[in-house]
């Protein structure tokens, strides 16, 4: 079993900057894909970003590509989003993901962030509010 805390959400006005964080923890142990994906209410989950240990380009989003970083420090198994230039559109709640079991082109196509997999693991997302 892995668990996965986020924390860094905030409210933030447009343009402005916020650095997500992601610990895993218990059985971490192995190669893992980690990323972030958000949903806000009334939409469907949207993946946005994910990095695969060992290196090779991480996956992002259209929508966030050029303003948002994602980055893995697998010595302390956890996953950063930094994420700049933010705009209204991006408010939503930020989950984390990992997987232990996929590898590097299925990491970074993106989809398997919420595709719901029995071998994934979700955190319980942290808030992302930007105002105009």
């Amino acid at each position: 079993q892995v668990y996965l805390a986020e924390s860094g959400g905030g409210s933030v006005q447009a343009g402005g900057s916020l650095k997500l964080s992601c610990a895993a923890s218990g059985d971490t142990t192995g190669s893992v894909c980690m990323g972030w994906f958000r949903q806000d209410a009334g939409k469907e989950e949207e993946p946005i970003a994910a990095i695969k240990t060992g290196g090779g380009a991480p996956f992002l989003s259209h929508s966030v590509k050029g303003r948002f970083t994602i980055s893995l420090d697998d010595r302390k198994k956890t996953v950063y989003l930094q994420m700049d230039d933010l705009k209204p559109e991006d408010t939503a709640m930020y989950y984390c993901a990992a997987n232990y079991q996929i590898f590097y082109y299925e990491c970074i196509a993106g989809s398997w962030l919420v595709n719901g997999a029995s071998n994934g693991y979700r955190g319980q997302g942290t808030q992302v509010t930007v105002s105009s």
